[in-house]
């Protein structure tokens, strides 16, 4: 039994020894993984089992390309296979070794695993190639730039503005070397760069800049702004001067001036305004002006305002308000000053025979023109005295109209006008009319509901007052509460009777005292 057995295991021993001798074992690559483009690498292919005596070629191939070979070598008894290749850019990707054996097709080829190799080219003369079109444009348009360098690859890319780096938030859309910007603004306009940079190791770095790339951005102009004003040739003769601006747009801009469809001038300027000088004739209506603009994109159109210039007239009318402050006292005041008519007046405010202009320490001069003039007064002892404003036109002083005077000093504002003290004094008269209406109509009222007393009731109340001591106080305090308000006349009155009425009175008295009293 145990000799069957050794001679199994020593069957199976020169089994696997024949088989060994005539199989390949995995080979294995080494080399570099990043080299210089043009630059030498050695790639070396090991073989660790292969058949003795027999020639093994080895092959260094790009991974899927089993066309080309990169480099071979035939080793004899487990040499180290070398490859030194010059590398180009075609090189980069997965490479691996291919082991078989020469002469004999019993014994399979093997393929070692994988190796990347990434070439790189130093970038070279990078340049921006502008691909929306000119380098000169209006805003709202679209810019388009590409950084190109000549030679390179593994390239990151910087872009610079005005020696600035461009933050990649700032723009709609920067990728690598493709820098695009929507609706541009004159802000955009400048000097483009970009630099192109790749890496071989940690020290080695390669850069190109690229020349600068002027880029203009041109403002469009905005709507322009139209007006005018008078010059005086002579004693009969006025000139309009008309000014046109706009607050923006690139030069040079064109200005066009328009009297209804009738182009009357046009100039081009350096600059965002222009004036035109126009003849005039006062107090007639010439026509209705319009100013154009134009930069190259597009026209812009001011309003359109009428050439008519109506000298000032009267009457020029002055009035006021004021700011009440603490315990009701006068302490800010306003005198508006307005002439009845005028296209280009001159407001003058005086106080007494002194000109006040502009701002002084108690006042303060606006001029709405050409509505009315404000004087702004702080009330105190430096503002008292006369004021009245005077109007004349801007460009001719020959004709001057004055307000009314009006005297103003702290006492003045802070006294009650009469009208109020008479409103008040008539209300306060009207009610007491009112209050005795009242009384008199409620004493009438009561008259006529209660009537008049008799001589007899008086002469009753004036024997119970005589008798009134006779009456128990406890028991008929209501009728001595009414009986001490009867009247002295009327007891005065009872007394004095004839005495051929005393009978009758008597029997008045009887009656009474045999009446029952009711209680209170």
């Amino acid at each position: 039994m145990s000799a069957s057995l050794f001679v199994v295991i020593l069957g199976l021993f020169c089994c696997t020894k024949e088989s060994s001798q005539s199989i390949l074992g995995r080979p294995e690559l080494m080399g570099p993984s990043v080299a210089l483009v043009k630059s030498i690498a050695d790639f070396h292919c090991k073989l660790e089992i292969y058949p003795k005596n027999v020639m093994i070629l080895l092959e260094l191939y790009k991974e899927g390309d089993r066309g080309k070979v990169l480099g071979w070598y035939t080793s004899l008894n487990g040499e180290v296979a070398n490859f030194p290749i010059v590398v180009q850019p075609n090189h980069e990707g997965n490479l691996e070794c291919v082991a078989k054996a020469q002469n004999n097709s019993d014994i399979e080829p093997t393929v070692s695993y994988t190796q990347y190799l990434k070439v790189l080219e130093p970038v070279k003369e990078a340049e921006i190639v502008v691909h929306s079109g000119p380098e000169e444009f209006f805003e709202g348009k679209t810019l388009e730039l590409y950084c190109k360098p000549s030679a390179g690859n593994h390239v990151s890319y910087t872009w610079l503005l005005n020696g600035r780096l461009v933050s990649p938030s700032r723009l709609p859309y920067v990728v690598d070397d493709h820098l695009l910007i929507y609706r541009t603004t004159s802000e955009d306009s400048g000097s483009y760069m970009c630099i192109a940079t790749n890496h071989f190791n940690e020290t080695d770095v390669f850069s190109s800049n690229s020349s600068e790339v002027l880029i203009t951005v041109k403002d469009l102009v905005s709507i322009p702004d139209i007006s005018f004003t008078v010059l005086k040739e002579d004693s009969h003769n006025y000139s309009a001067v008309v000014a046109c601006q706009t607050a923006k747009g690139s030069p040079p801009v064109t200005f066009s001036l328009y009297n209804r469809t009738e182009l009357v001038a046009n100039t081009t300027v350096d600059d965002r305004n222009a004036t035109f000088k126009l003849p005039l004739v006062l107090d007639r209506p010439m026509g209705w002006l319009q100013c154009q603009a134009n930069n190259g994109d597009r026209i812009e159109y001011s309003q359109w305002i009428p050439l008519e210039v109506v000298p000032v007239g009267g009457p020029v009318t002055m009035h006021y308000d004021y700011d009440i402050g603490e315990n009701y006292a006068v302490i800010d005041l306003r005198f508006y000053c307005k002439a009845a008519k005028g296209s280009f007046p001159r407001y003058q405010w005086f106080l007494n025979k002194t000109l006040l202009h502009g701002r002084g320490s108690f006042y303060y001069v606006v001029n709405q023109h050409p509505g009315e003039s404000i004087l702004l007064l702080s009330v105190g002892r430096s503002s008292a005295g006369t004021y009245h404003c005077e109007v004349s036109d801007s460009f001719d002083n020959a004709t001057t109209i004055s307000s009314k005077r009006l005297y103003m000093d702290k006492e003045v504002l802070n006294r009650l006008p009469v009208l109020v003290v008479a409103v008040v004094f008539g209300c306060f008269t009207a009610l007491v009319v009112l209050v005795s209406i009242c009384c008199c109509i409620g004493v009438i009222y009561r008259r006529r509901q209660y009537g008049e007393k008799t001589p007899l009731s008086f002469e009753m109340e004036g024997m119970r007052t005589a008798y009134e001591d006779e009456l128990d106080l406890s028991e008929y305090n209501e009728d001595t509460d009414v009986l001490n308000t009867a009247s002295g006349a009327e007891f005065d009155q009872a007394s004095e009777a004839s005495v051929d009425e005393w009978p009758q009175i008597e029997n008045e008295k009887k009656t009474l005292e045999d009446e029952p009293v009711d209680g209170p």
